[in-house]
């Protein structure tokens, strides 16, 4: 009886440390099981609801990660530090550890958390995704030390309207009834091939306050021998200064860009503009912007001359998942005010866009957007006497893949549409272009 006595209490107090056990390690489990789902807020707010659990490593870790995930990144770093002291060779914590920093804006502790980790010589899908850490880190640096870069691009690819035609020479216009368009209005294709070579640097000259300059050169040179008239090219400039302060980042631009048609002058467009980034959170940016405009035009061209005038905010979401989705959203509206008494050349402009990225795996980008914009002119034209009404819609799809660091290959499809209620100005262009880069960092 005394033996059976004695293995009821030890099964007994077995039972009850058992028990506690299970009850002290589930917060943790349950916590985790919600990350494997995907649902990080829900596994910060269960978190959140025992206190009792922080500083038991394994809890640490979880919630830690649940709070980067769902935007408490403060939480979410101090969580995993203390697991870091005790677990100093866990690289899994480390690299979450630092992805918590950089969404923070630490970003010295964080590009020392990525390099150490790199210095482990991580798999290879760790070690893009580091390389795309600290990549963005370099952008973010330039608010308060010297950063430049250079770039060389190469492209080819097909232009099914590189004179923006219209896709038949029968047409029917107002007043004139049914004509016939000369060739170099009818719609014509062609290959081309693409070269662009740009650069930027910035300078801080105080906490936070930075000048900045950069440039681009590019050309879009057609195969066809009835395209080649409609080579393009583009030289811009542009500078400026910005100012970064909490979660505010303010900037303003000046730039000129001159572009070519047939190697001979078209247009130049000298422009200020202003914007402002406001971070709503670790995740969210709204991003309003205005912009004065004056268009030049050469030779004939000279009666479109304008000044032109923008307005417009920008949205950017983050959201926590493997593929790391980017959504971006836009609004705006301008208005082209023709200076040669040309109402009919001025006009209203409004529209908007949305787009989406994700990494599906490391080294690969896509993304796919779409972009609407409506135009009603100032008044009749003056032969045809109707007052035009365009509206342009496009769908764009990028596929990217970072071969190294500093060469990428890129594939860009562009299909686009714009219609009018005069026939004269609707037309279809879709293009495909293959680029290669190289970056000089």
């Amino acid at each position: 009886m005394k033996f059976r006595g004695k293995a009821v209490i030890c099964i007994g107090l077995l039972a009850i440390v058992t028990s506690a056990s299970t009850a002290f390690a589930a917060p943790a489990d349950e916590v985790k099981a919600l990350l494997d789902k995907g649902n990080a807020a829900a596994a910060y707010a269960l978190g959140k609801n025992h206190p009792d659990q922080l500083g038991n490593p394994q809890f640490d870790f979880y919630f830690g990660v649940a709070a980067i995930d769902s935007g408490h990144a403060g939480e979410g770093v101090l969580a995993l530090e203390r697991y870091a002291v005790n677990f100093p060779d866990n690289v899994n914590a480390r690299l979450e550890l630092a992805r918590g920093y950089f969404v923070m804006g630490d970003d010295v502790r964080a590009r020392e958390e990525f390099e150490a980790i790199l210095n482990t010589k991580p798999p290879a899908a760790v070690a893009a995704n580091i390389e795309r850490f600290l990549d963005a880190l370099r952008s973010r640096e330039s608010t308060y030390r010297t950063t430049a870069g250079l770039f060389v691009e190469l492209g080819y690819g097909y232009d099914s309207n590189v004179n923006g035609g219209v896709g038949s020479a029968n047409i029917n216009l107002p007043v004139f009834g049914n004509v016939v368009i000369g060739q170099t209005g009818v719609k014509t294709g062609s290959n081309f091939s693409w070269l662009a070579i740009g650069g930027q640097i910035s300078h801080p000259i105080s906490p936070g306050l930075a000048v900045f300059a950069g440039g681009q050169i590019d050309g879009k040179f057609n195969s066809s021998g009835d395209a080649q008239q409609f080579d393009q090219g583009n030289i811009a400039a542009n500078g400026g200064i910005s100012y970064f302060k909490d979660r505010n980042f303010y900037r303003l631009t000046a730039s000129r860009a001159e572009a070519t048609v047939d190697y001979n002058r078209f247009r130049t467009v000298s422009s200020l503009s202003g914007e402002w980034l406001h971070q709503l959170d670790e995740l969210q940016t709204i991003s309003p912007f205005v912009q004065i405009a004056e268009f030049d035009y050469a030779g004939n061209n000279r009666v479109r001359d304008a000044e032109f005038h923008a307005a417009g905010i920008g949205y950017r979401k983050a959201f926590i998942d493997k593929w790391q989705p980017l959504l971006t959203l836009s609004i705006n509206t301008g208005k082209e005010r023709n200076t040669e008494g040309r109402p009919d050349l001025g006009r209203e402009i409004y529209g908007g866009r949305a787009a989406l990225a994700i990494t599906p795996i490391p080294k690969w980008a896509l993304s796919v957007g779409g972009t609407y914009q409506k135009s009603r002119y100032d008044g009749p034209d003056l032969l045809l006497g109707t007052t035009r009404s365009d509206n342009y819609y496009a769908a764009d799809a990028v596929a990217s893949y970072a071969y190294t660091r500093d060469l990428s290959l890129r594939a860009e499809l562009l299909l686009s549409k714009n219609s009018s209620n005069l026939e004269l100005y609707t037309y279809r262009r879709d293009m495909l272009t293959f680029k290669i880069r190289y970056d000089f960092r």
